[in-house]
């Protein structure tokens, strides 16, 4: 279904040949499917030592001594490196975004332990087993502790870092106000929803990997499992103090990221430091068991969401209560504000408010997951789903009531989002197309007679996608294009590929946009020195921005091959035409010439070049896209729950997707299938769960469940696109499979257990639980400390962790005036400024600074208590309102940040 024309096909001196849209030969796949991808692990270079870690066995514990004498007593073990020798080339550990982290974080253990699996000391040795062999040698001396594990423990128990306040990671929100509590208790109904999430592995194909090559004391070669050679070169450049231009990273074929391998953690780190220190290439590869017990890992919430809504089940306001294990290092504090910002961006919500909090605990930090903020799409559409059977509505009827049609447009949402241009709703439409609905209940309703439980799930939503200027590393991205002399077009990208076929989509690009053939263009990406900075697969992002970048770049070639043709065959360049690699002009055959001709001038006759042209044909150009776009999608399942057992088999499985301009459709469908494998594993069997002393009980897959083959279903795909406003079309569609494909499943199993009641949205939904609800009994007993009721709660404890500037009462001071240093805990991450505040009686006056500016302000300081307001235009429009108590020497307070809620001051005076 195309409701537009495709601005492909618009552009002047199209050639007739579409490449576009078509299912083209990946050209990949030659490579990878006969065994010739170079992976990591498939690069050596002269020197190469190897490395092992010695892991902790607690979670938490100090470290009273290491004793590596024995393993450094084994021939071929070069070295046994401790954070006291690492420490000697300083590294700051950073966020994705660049910002300096909310906690200490070390590549290796700095005197204490605070997770199972913690990196605690590097060997060095001539072989990966040697290595291991003399980790297992190394003594270490360890005082345990007491674990922190569930986010129950962590808001009472006392930090488990010791340079923080509380074990609050992240907190963003407000507690309800008192305009909406008055909206939600006037609501004729209301329903207070609740989902948990277990913890998940990303579960690469390829786990993480590194071999590091010093060059000198400040240049330094990487290879290394990424999903961006250019992030991780300008993460690597600050956290080291290095220029750029010193860290080559390559990265050719990657097997998998999700977002665990955004940028380097710990153990790289480890290994990058070791290499600069011995002068030596390193090379480490996570091995399984390290992969599921040591990496970073991700999912693990608690969200509650009350909703108020009327008889016909209109949504009249909400509030929604989140909560995130962040772990112990997370490689970003997070209390996930996209969960809140996307939450109600496709349906209609008058109100909505929320509190969000991230938890540190002694488990594995927190990582980005394919979608991280997937839990507004899984605990929105399960709501709507238990409003529907509460109210005896039809799920479908239910959401077209309150979904945003696109007539409606733009709109804003409950959270301040602009929304100019989503589909949702025709996606229902046009799924519900491809289901015969009334068809369906009646074989459910005979099914039920029979003993056999049939449900029919359906979800809907929009991504972002995109998204670029409003945080400093996702921005726009480059392309650079060059015809050769002999006619052949070779594209060097920022793009990076874990499995997403760039190569190929950008190919398809330039080829119809140049008017060349398809085979006759190379695509070179994986290496930080081509292009320029991009963070590469990251929010289904690439499609989107490198291909706007590609379609604007061949443009401007095209464009001066026109120039230089309309030149040379005296002709105007309106009328020059491209097609297939010959240029000829429009209505005269017999002044065709090939493209290579053409090159050939531009580089080598440079005397026959129109006035002022550059000699050659080649563009560099940066693509600047709109600051968001959006991709909508409606999905069905249909399943059969077996009563007996509990298992659940999938029947039928609908993907309506709105990712505009379709470059290659079996890329998508292959983006939205494997998103979707996640989603059946996360309902279904995974879950990492820990014991009461931290320790993971999922250490190999015959633990950790995967989906195999007989659990993911034939998928059926409808392509009903829009093209979106980027150029080119393009929407994106990396993460979205993942994202709407948990409550679709959970919607189906609901149903089909609705005979028997609610079934409690509690991931994985394990045949166990799914036998409780249908036996109407617990059949399961705790397994993990994550199940176990919480502690009684200690009041003092809690009040102490939760404060907030309103309840602290400061003692009142004579004077603030003057500099004093302060940290905002932002979303993004923390924000160092530095405020100079003058008074005059109640009248306070002065400058709030930080790297990106400083900005005036005016405020009213009474009884140790500043309060003001700052207007600022990014991240988006919003106005800050800051409210300080100071004591002392020290300043706390929140500053409430619009649509991003409410975050934490911390300062000190200078």
């Amino acid at each position: 279904m195309n409701d537009s024309p495709d601005p492909l096909a618009q552009r002047a001196g199209s050639g007739a040949t579409r490449y576009v849209g078509q299912r083209v030969p990946r050209k990949e796949d030659a490579r990878l499917v006969t065994g010739r991808g170079r992976f990591v692990d498939d690069v050596s270079v002269p020197g190469i030592l190897h490395c092992a870690f010695v892991r902790s066995p607690y979670a938490c514990a100090q470290i009273r001594g290491i004793d590596a004498e024995q393993a450094l007593a084994l021939p071929g073990v070069h070295a046994v490196l401790t954070q006291a020798d690492l420490a000697a080339r300083p590294l700051r550990m950073l966020s994705f975004f660049l910002a300096p982290l909310e906690i200490a974080v070390t590549p290796l253990a700095d005197g204490r332990v605070a997770y199972a699996g913690e990196p605690v000391a590097l060997v060095v040795a001539t072989s990966r087993a040697l290595a291991e062999d003399a980790a297992s040698l190394v003594e270490v001396d360890y005082a345990p502790g007491t674990p922190v594990v569930r986010m129950a423990d962590a808001a009472v128990a006392p930090p488990i870092h010791p340079d923080a306040d509380d074990n609050i990671a992240a907190e963003i929100g407000d507690e309800i106000e008192d305009d909406l509590r008055a909206a939600l208790d006037a609501a004729p109904h209301r329903i207070a929803h609740r989902v948990t999430h277990a913890r998940v592995s990303q579960s690469p194909m390829e786990t993480r990997g590194v071999l590091a090559v010093p060059e000198g004391p400040e240049e330094l070669t990487l290879h290394i499992a990424c999903s961006s050679p250019h992030m991780v070169a300008r993460w690597l450049a600050q956290a080291l103090d290095f220029p750029e231009t010193a860290i080559r990273v390559f990265a050719k074929d990657v097997g998998g990221s999700f977002g665990l391998k955004n940028h380097p953690w710990k153990e790289e780190c480890a290994v990058v430091l070791g290499a600069l220190l011995l002068g030596r290439p390193l090379k480490w590869i996570e091995d399984r068991w390290e992969a599921l017990t040591a990496s970073c890992q991700a999912r693990e919430q608690d969200m509650t969401l009350t909703l108020g809504y009327d008889d016909a089940g209109r949504l009249l306001s909400s509030y929604a209560d989140y909560a995130v294990n962040n772990g112990a290092f997370p490689q970003g504090a997070d209390a996930n504000i996209a969960v809140q910002m996307f939450l109600w961006s496709c349906y209609h919500m008058p109100a909505h408010g929320f509190t969000a909090k991230g938890w540190f605990t002694n488990t594995n930090g927190l990582a980005a997951y394919r979608g991280p903020w997937a839990m507004e799409t899984l605990i929105r559409e399960t709501a709507l789903d238990a409003i529907a059977r509460e109210r005896g509505i039809e799920p479908v009827e239910l959401r077209r009531r309150n979904l945003v049609r696109r007539e409606e447009l733009p709109v804003t949402s409950a959270m301040g989002v602009p929304v100019e241009d989503i589909s949702a709703a025709e996606c229902l439409e046009r799924l519900m197309e491809e289901i015969d609905l009334p068809a369906f209940r009646a074989e459910q309703a005979q099914a039920r007679e029979q003993g056999r439980y049939l449900g029919l799930g359906i979800a809907a939503y929009v991504e972002p996608t995109g998204c670029a200027g409003s945080i400093a590393v996702c921005t726009g991205e480059p392309a650079h294009l060059r015809i050769e002399p002999g006619g052949n077009v070779v594209a060097t990208l920022s793009t990076h590929s874990q499995g997403h076929g760039t190569a190929t989509t950008m190919a398809q690009l330039v080829a119809e946009e140049l008017g060349v053939r398809y085979e006759d263009v190379t695509v070179f990406e994986g290496d930080n020195a081509g292009a320029g900075f991009s963070p590469g697969a990251t929010g289904s992002r690439q499609g989107v921005i490198a291909g706007g970048a590609v379609v604007e770049t061949s443009r401007l070639l095209a464009d001066k091959v026109r120039t230089l043709a309309a030149h040379l065959l005296n002709a105007s360049p309106e009328a020059i035409r491209i097609e297939q690699g010959m240029v000829s002009v429009e209505g005269a055959p017999q002044m065709s010439r090939p493209l290579s001709e053409i090159a050939a001038v531009a580089y080598g006759e440079p005397d026959r070049l129109p006035p002022g042209m550059v000699p050659g044909l080649e563009v560099h150009h940066r693509y600047q896209p709109p600051a968001m776009t959006l991709t909508s999608a409606a999905h069905a399942a249909i399943v059969e729950v077996d009563a007996d057992t509990g298992m659940v088999s999938i029947r039928r499985w609908l993907s309506v997707e709105d990712c505009g301009t379709v470059i290659h459709p079996a890329v998508v469908e292959g983006q939205i299938s494997g998103g979707l494998a996640q989603a059946i594993g996360t309902v279904l069997l995974e879950e990492i769960g820990h014991d009461a002393q931290g320790n993971s009980d999922a250490a190999t897959y015959k633990d950790y469940l995967l989906p195999t083959i007989h659990d993911v279903p034939r998928f059926e795909f409808v392509h009903a696109n829009r093209p979106s406003a980027s150029t080119g079309g393009m929407r994106g569609v990396g993460e979205g499979g993942a994202i709407i494909g948990p409550p679709t499943l959970v919607n189906a199993i609901a149903d089909a257990l609705a005979p028997f009641g609610e079934v409690p949205v509690a991931l994985p939904l394990t045949p166990t639980r799914l036998m409780s609800v249908i036996e109407g009994r617990d059949l399961a007993a705790p397994r993990h400390a994550s199940e176990a009721p919480p502690p009684a709660p200690d009041p003092a404890r809690a009040h102490e962790a939760q404060a907030s500037v309103a309840e602290t009462q400061a003692a009142p001071q004579t004077t603030i005036e003057g500099e004093w240093d302060m940290v905002l805990s932002t979303p993004m991450g923390p924000q160092e400024m530095v405020m100079e505040v003058a008074c005059e009686g109640v009248q306070a006056s002065g400058t709030l600074s930080s790297p990106e500016g400083a900005m005036a302000f005016a405020g009213r300081y009474d009884d140790g208590r500043l309060l003001f307001e700052l207007k600022v235009a990014k991240p988006m429009k919003i106005t800050l309102k800051y409210d300080l108590a100071f004591a002392a020497d020290t300043v706390a307070g929140t500053c409430k940040m619009g649509i991003f809620g409410k975050a934490k001051v911390r300062g000190k005076r200078r």
